[in-house]
């Protein structure tokens, strides 16, 4: 694994740059705030190191939560991804757009059990070739329960795709086609006061045919069975919301199937919040 340490300083200069900016009270960690009805905004920037390259997205997303259980919200990513010498035989940069995406949000809290679904439709107008894009429209519904147990939250995820999307754990050096079932679980634990910490193992588990896109390294393409694009691994992480408007996260993914692993930072602003709440603080 390549240059961890350069994307940890970056993750620590964003740090002393945003913390001070917001002057909320502290609330529990929230990877993607959704909880006030009204317009919503969100704005975050990540990046995943590992031994192919370095890939980082800044997303952002407006919304609307017409009530407490139905929401969507509408965003662009911007990648900037710089490949590894061992990748490509010598350093290149690959940037540009990513697909438009539309997300439908549905969420129900319960004593028993919490439950969320996202339904992710994405445009293909971003660069194939560039591995930003499939050519091709592409789908994403993930499901979520969970439930809380004082400083212990306990969750499982379970979804369809025809596509393999990021997650703020893992920046994946490529883009994928073909329809796959995806499975998470894992847990959060409440460290204190805003700092938290988790870990989790996912399954991919593709079938029929499948297409590769790498980002790494241009007009790449490779297209084959299932076992392509088949990927497990764990995932560990600590994050801090400091303020009802900022998230912050580190964190480590190991792929089995690929034999990667990759380091990870994300800060997030939920711009929403700022405006809904800035002016009555």
């Amino acid at each position: 694994m390549k240059q961890p340490p350069n994307l940890v300083v970056a993750f620590l200069s964003l740090l002393v740059t945003v913390v001070p900016v917001a002057g909320q009270s502290n609330s529990a960690f929230q990877p993607n705030p959704q909880d006030d009805k009204g317009f919503t905004s969100y704005a975050e920037f990540g990046g995943s190191s590992d031994s192919d390259g370095r890939v980082f997205e800044l997303d952002s997303s407006v919304g609307y939560n017409f009530t407490k259980h139905f929401g969507m919200d509408m965003g662009v990513p911007i990648y900037f991804v710089q490949a590894s010498s061992s990748t490509t035989g010598g350093s290149t940069s690959n940037n540009g757009l990513g697909n438009p995406h539309l997300d439908l949000r549905l969420k129900f809290n319960n004593p028993a059990v919490n439950f969320g679904s996202v339904l992710t439709g994405s445009a293909p107008t971003a660069d194939s070739k560039k591995g930003l894009s499939t050519g091709r429209a592409t789908f994403d519904w993930t499901n979520r329960f969970d439930r809380s147990f004082s400083r212990f939250t306990p969750f499982a995820e379970v979804g369809i795709a025809n596509t393999i999307a990021d997650s703020r754990l893992f920046k994946r050096p490529y883009t994928s086609l073909g329809f796959n079932t995806h499975f998470q679980a894992g847990g959060n634990v409440d460290l204190w006061k805003f700092f938290g910490a988790g870990a989790s193992a996912y399954d991919i588990l593709p079938s029929g045919q499948q297409t590769i896109f790498s980002k790494v390294a241009k007009s790449q393409e490779t297209t084959g069975g299932a076992d392509i694009a088949r990927d497990n691994g764990y995932s560990a992480w600590l994050d801090a919301n400091p303020t009802a408007c900022l998230d912050l996260e580190l964190g480590y993914t190991h792929s089995t199937h690929y034999a990667l692993n990759a380091v990870s930072f994300s800060v997030g602003v939920n711009l929403g919040h700022l405006v809904r709440k800035g002016p009555r603080q």
